[in-house]
């Protein structure tokens, strides 16, 4: 595991979920999130195009920290890799995939959402959690709860996380980040408005610097 990419994801404090059907789309959308001011990408396996989208993301974006989601098998995990993702994210907890990642070296932050599970990556050393589905499983209060006794780990909650609730999530002590698809919207990327993509993508940039700004002010 490779602390200098969770470091990464902490200092941006959100990343987008992001499920790509076309290729095509991945310039026009790596573009309009750096110009929001946020060089991150999780591409989530929810259509055949993932990987391809991943490897273009990386030849396209080299300095762009890009993330692999919904990663459910060890040739899925691999066909990232291969592709240039620096991280993984799984739905929940499969100890195939977190055991290949941590063998390889590989970031990976699998989904938990109870304390058995919690238990079991700690027990494999891990330390930063997906915390899925978020507001599904009771949201910041089930959270806080469950992780009291976790003073080790922190969490990237997801699911149900959206620019409304994301700066209670985000002013919790134990949340390494959020991420969410609220930023890149499937219908907006149908239909091209990656001028919309690129101003949600700012105002979550916005909330990350003004809840971590209180935090340090306070």
């Amino acid at each position: 595991m490779k602390e200098s990419i969770t470091n990464k994801i902490q200092a941006l404090g959100v990343f987008p979920i992001i499920v790509l059907d076309h290729v095509a789309d991945v310039v026009p959308l790596g573009e309009a999130l750096l110009r929001a001011g946020l060089p991150c990408a999780e591409v989530t396996f929810r259509t055949a195009a993932a990987a391809e989208a991943i490897s273009t993301f990386s030849r396209a974006f080299p300095d762009m920290l890009l993330g692999a989601g919904t990663v459910l098998t060890v040739d899925q995990a691999d066909a990232a890799i291969d592709a240039g993702a620096t991280f993984m994210v799984t739905p929940g907890f499969n100890h195939q995939v977190v055991d290949h990642c941590l063998a390889k070296g590989v970031n990976i932050y699998p989904g938990v959402c109870t304390p058995t599970e919690m238990d079991t990556a700690v027990s494999k050393g891990l330390t930063v959690l997906k915390f899925f589905p978020a507001e599904a499983m009771g949201g910041l209060s089930f959270l806080k709860a469950v992780s009291a006794p976790l003073s080790m780990v922190r969490f990237i909650p997801t699911g149900g996380v959206n620019l409304e609730n994301f700066p209670d999530y985000l002013a919790f002590e134990k949340t390494l980040a959020c991420a969410g698809t609220w930023i890149v919207k499937k219908n907006w990327l149908v239909e091209g408005r990656f001028d919309l993509i690129e101003q949600e993508a700012a105002n979550a940039v916005g909330v990350v610097r003004r809840v971590r700004g209180e935090s340090n002010n306070g």
